[in-house]
């Protein structure tokens, strides 16, 4: 599995660094960090991001992967991520690419409009802030769907549009 993931875990380092790259360039106006979860919501995952959720579960002593498994089985929220516990990723290091840029600065195209969105409690004293300070998913978003599609071409799993949630990544076999 480790061969199979090692363009989504490149590419998670990429992101990483960009993320931490911003983080820095804008210091203190980035409030959220690990521990705030008023914005993570339950998300669904293309199979590559799946797939490194669950080898992250399978890499825990077995008797933490066993509580995690029962705390996402239990029922919740369904707007509420199921990894959370109290305001706490149980899975934080193996967090989806989704989680990792939420929050930050972005620019995307929806509609054919170009649109820009931010966690409220971020940049509440900034003017404006650098480009090399904003995600631009348009570029970003391409690159998950190319690494998607060469793991599921590498992979016994039929190539489709479906995408999982985070219980039946965890859950399924």
């Amino acid at each position: 599995m480790s061969n199979l993931l090692y363009n989504y875990r490149r590419l998670v380092d990429r992101i990483d660094a960009l993320c931490g790259a911003i983080q820095a360039s804008l210091g203190e106006q980035i409030i959220c960090s690990e521990g705030c979860s008023s914005c993570c919501t339950a998300i669904t995952l293309f199979p590559v991001e799946a797939a490194a959720l669950r080898a992250a579960l399978d890499e825990l002593p077995e008797q933490e992967a066993q509580d995690i498994l029962r705390h996402v089985s239990e029922p919740a929220s369904s707007e509420r991520c199921p990894l959370l516990s109290h305001h706490r990723c149980l899975l934080y290091r193996a967090r989806p690419i989704i989680c990792r840029t939420h929050g930050l600065p972005i620019i995307y195209t929806e509609d054919n409009l170009h649109k820009s969105d931010c966690c409220p409690l971020n940049l509440n004293d900034a003017e404006a802030i650098s480009g090399a300070s904003v995600i631009d998913l348009d570029k970003l978003n391409p690159l998950l769907v190319a690494v998607n599609s060469l793991y599921l071409s590498r992979t016994e799993i039929e190539e489709t549009a479906e995408r999982l949630t985070i219980v039946e990544a965890l859950t399924k076999r």
